[in-house]
């Protein structure tokens, strides 16, 4: 029946996204490459996580698919819709997190996903979720400007208010209660997604994931070979921190990972390879972390009339 949920074409997409997104980091860094594990999970699916692990750009990407399937939908994803608890569910998705040596160039993140939630004599239950989110160590107007230009373009042929509610859901998800901050300048981020129906859904899914590397990439490539000294390294391992802090405390990947019994290893990829805290770190007056803080971690509409007329290099 037309517009109805298509897993297997959900699964090549996302399957050949990976292989893209793999292949165009591997040529940006122009090292050793991915290292490839697949994986079988002993309830139901399976995967296969791809890292690089000291690269000439790159210090650790960890980029995952995975395609699980269960008997009962785990409480991280039925708390927000308890309706569906104990229903047999099906999940795919395909996850990068990219943390590179020099702490000019952002720490990114995507996410793409797929749920569908079935009981017999019922309807199934489908929707997709994801999007993708920057998290600076150094702020460059230029590119932040960048990222939420593209966010928005990707959106604008799937309605006129969806980037505004997007960037909102983002900013709101991406944010560390304890700390009272931001975890970068946002993004795009969704959940429980099927406005117009599947084709359209999927439509839109897709625009997301081959959106990503156009956003990232030029930023990537305009800041990776700036200088930087010990100060510069110890701030961006200090901030790391944040992101161990977030993915532990609040994400609702690791936790549907860990709760359906997903492979640990893969899991935790996403956490950067070297982290530092430091009590009561306060950046000094005037300086480029200070900056940070004060222009950069805070509520901002970063597509308003000012940064519109900014020029982009």
């Amino acid at each position: 029946m037309p517009n109805q949920p298509d897993t297997e074409s959900v699964k090549r997409y996302l399957m050949a996204l990976q292989d893209r997104i793999r292949d165009a980091l591997r040529d940006t860094d122009g090292g050793a490459g991915f290292r490839e594990d697949a994986w079988e999970r002993p309830d139901g699916g399976g995967g296969r996580t791809r890292v690089m692990r000291d690269g000439m750009v790159f210090e650790q990407c960890g980029l995952n698919f995975s395609h699980v399937f269960g008997e009962r939908l785990p409480p991280s994803a039925s708390a927000r819709r308890p309706e569906l608890a104990g229903r047999r569910f099906e999940a795919m998705g395909v996850s990068l997190v990219a943390h590179p040596w020099n702490p000019y160039v952002p720490t990114s993140h995507l996410n793409v996903r797929f749920f569908i939630a079935e009981k017999a004599g019922a309807e199934p239950v489908w929707w997709f979720g994801g999007g993708f989110d920057l998290t600076p160590y150094y702020g460059f107007d230029e590119d932040v400007v960048h990222w939420h230009r593209n966010a928005r373009a990707l959106c604008e042929p799937f309605g006129e208010d969806l980037y505004a509610r997007l960037k909102r859901g983002c900013d709101e998800y991406f944010f560390l209660k304890h700390r009272n901050e931001p975890r970068g300048v946002g993004g795009l981020f969704f959940d429980d997604f099927d406005q117009g129906g599947f084709d359209r859904s999927f439509a839109f899914l897709r625009a997301i994931g081959d959106g990503y590397l156009p956003g990232y990439l030029p930023i990537v490539q305009r800041r990776w070979a700036k200088t930087y000294g010990e100060r510069e390294r110890a701030f961006q391992k200090y901030r790391r921190g944040r992101y161990v802090e977030f993915n532990l405390l609040y994400d609702r990947g690791t936790f549907f990972g860990l709760q359906s019994g997903g492979r640990t290893e893969s899991i935790l990829v996403s956490m950067p390879p070297e982290v530092s805290w430091r009590y009561d770190f306060r950046p000094e007056p005037g300086s480029p972390e200070e900056d940070l803080y004060e222009r950069f971690l805070v509520p901002r509409e970063w597509l308003d009339q000012d940064s519109e007329s900014m020029p982009s290099i």
